[in-house]
């Protein structure tokens, strides 16, 4: 009697087959799909500080499958630092990064569509004025980031620009960053 060996199907380093079943999973069982991710954050001296990333709550229970992440967190000397981490706004472009390159490689794996490669760079505007109190019609935050995508894959120019829709459209930190997700904070005593 010979065995039956599945295969895993891969688009994308993305297996399709979970991918679809997770979605089953989650149209049958919808509160699986609440998730809560954590971060913390110790200042160390200066404009340094450092965050790290470790559990999380997600598919109904926590997980602490990870080793703690640290990331450091400090601005260059003309902005008072000393270069020991990347600048906190970059970090928040980093996470819009990582977040739109996996929307859209996840979603044209579900499409079927095999990408080769994607690059993308990104850059924000920021007045310091904001931050230094110095006017209060400046904003404190980017007034402007801008993104810039290019994909390898052989699909036409036209579908290159649906897979960056969709990744507009899906990523979670592309739509808390353009619709304002309310941020309350408190302080711990």
């Amino acid at each position: 009697m010979e065995a039956t060996e599945e295969k895993t199907v891969l688009v994308n380093g993305i297996d399709t087959d979970m991918l679809f079943s997770t979605i089953d999973l989650i149209k049958e069982k919808p509160e699986v799909a609440k998730f809560k991710f954590r971060a913390k954050n110790k200042w160390l001296a200066g404009t340094h500080s450092r965050a790290t990333v470790e559990d999380f709550y997600g598919a109904g229970k926590e997980d602490r499958s990870r080793q703690e992440t640290a990331f450091d967190l400090d601005e260059p000397p003309v902005l008072l630092g000393n270069n020991y981490g990347t600048n906190p706004v970059e970090y928040l472009l980093v996470a819009l990064s990582g977040c739109l390159t996996t929307s859209l490689v996840a979603h044209a794996a579900a499409r079927g569509i095999t990408v080769k490669g994607v690059e993308s760079r990104y850059e924000g505007d920021i007045d310091l004025r904001g931050f230094l109190g110095l006017s209060e019609y400046v904003p404190v935050g980017y007034s402007e980031i801008r993104v810039y995508f290019k994909i390898d894959a052989d699909i036409s120019d036209e579908d290159k620009e649906e897979l960056v829709r969709m990744a507009q459209k899906y990523s979670p930190v592309f739509n808390t960053i353009t619709k304002s997700a309310p941020v309350s904070v408190h302080l711990e005593t």
